[in-house]
């Protein structure tokens, strides 16, 4: 198992399982996610903030990480924080185990810059999801009420947000 950066190289792959999670969202139920605009991924790539956990030789997940949400967390984004957005699984690894792996990896992120909490948010109220979350270690504070805003994607518009975060 080995986590480092995405690269340009793998973009095609990480449309692809972002394509397979929207599809699995809608699967549960839940609210899917947009389409994620190639460019956005390009510039998260640019920007060392798109991941990847790599097992034989195969991406296994990706995620996002920002130290800045201020659009979601409001003034609990005045707090030192890693934030993470967007995990996208690879159906052949679902039931690995492996967000504890990225949970873990991202507590050593956190610390190694100098932040003391891990946070995520769903856009939507998803029972499964939240206890998930719980499971590794998060804790549920709260369900924020969005309005619209144009720098965020468009399942965060006019939606009840859960919050969830580590303290490290």
């Amino acid at each position: 198992m080995k986590i480092t950066n995405s690269n340009l190289k793998d973009i095609q792959n990480i449309q692809n399982l972002y394509t397979d999670a929207i599809t699995y969202q809608k699967e549960k139920k839940g609210l899917p996610w947009p389409t994620i605009d190639k460019k956005l991924i390009e510039q998260e790539i640019s920007e060392n903030r798109q991941w990847k956990l790599i097992i034989d030789e195969e991406i296994a997940c990706i995620w996002m990480t920002t130290f800045n949400d201020p659009e979601i967390w409001q003034q609990k984004n005045d707090d030192p924080s890693v934030y993470i957005h967007r995990i996208a699984m690879n159906p052949k690894f679902r039931g690995h185990n492996i967000l504890s792996k990225v949970f873990d990896w991202s507590k050593d992120y956190a610390i190694q810059n100098q932040k003391f909490f891990l946070r995520l948010d769903i856009a939507s109220i998803n029972p499964g999801l939240i206890t998930v979350y719980v499971k590794n270690g998060f804790k549920f504070i709260d369900i924020h009420e969005m309005g619209f805003s144009k720098n965020l994607p468009s399942h965060y518009h006019n939606t009840a947000v859960c919050l969830l975060e580590m303290k490290l």
